[in-house]
């Protein structure tokens, strides 16, 4: 699957000991580093698909600490060099690594596993119901089907 032109997928650090671990996400010092507005913690049991969600001027960072979800984007943007291109990104436990999404590209995720997922989003500015634009998940609008592919 081809790369969205401006999502920056980072790698994060872990660092583990006997006692468990710390796990880094975001520092104003860093060069992805764009704002600070909000973070929440999404959560959904295995199987559950949260989608699409479009904002308008806010850049989302996100990483999951427990569990694994299927990050799927979607780029809407008019004038993009990679309008209507697709990109999964497979993140969690076994591959800990920062999703940066601009504006204007639709995302939403599938849990998978077998357990529930928690992922951190830390948002360019604070959460306005207007600011966001949501389709469902199954939309004809965004070609993607959200069904376990198998070999």
């Amino acid at each position: 699957m081809a790369e969205i032109d401006g999502v920056k997928v980072v790698p994060l650090r872990q660092i583990v000991d006997e006692r468990g671990k710390i796990m880094h996400m975001l520092k104003a010092t860093d060069p992805h580093f764009k704002s600070f507005g909000e973070i929440y913690f999404s959560c959904a049991w295995p199987g559950v698909v949260k989608a699409w969600h479009i904002h308008q001027t806010m850049t989302v960072n996100n990483a999951v600490m427990v569990g694994r979800a299927k990050l799927v984007m979607y780029d809407l943007r008019p004038d993009s060099p990679t309008k209507g291109t697709l990109q999964e990104v497979f993140f969690g436990e076994d591959n800990y690594v920062l999703v940066q999404i601009p504006p204007g590209i639709a995302n939403g995720y599938k849990a998978y596993g077998d357990k529930m997922v928690v992922m951190a989003n830390c948002a360019s500015e604070p959460h306005r119901p207007d600011e966001m634009l949501r389709l469902p998940p199954f939309t004809s609008e965004i070609p993607y089907d959200w069904a376990l592919k198998h070999g």
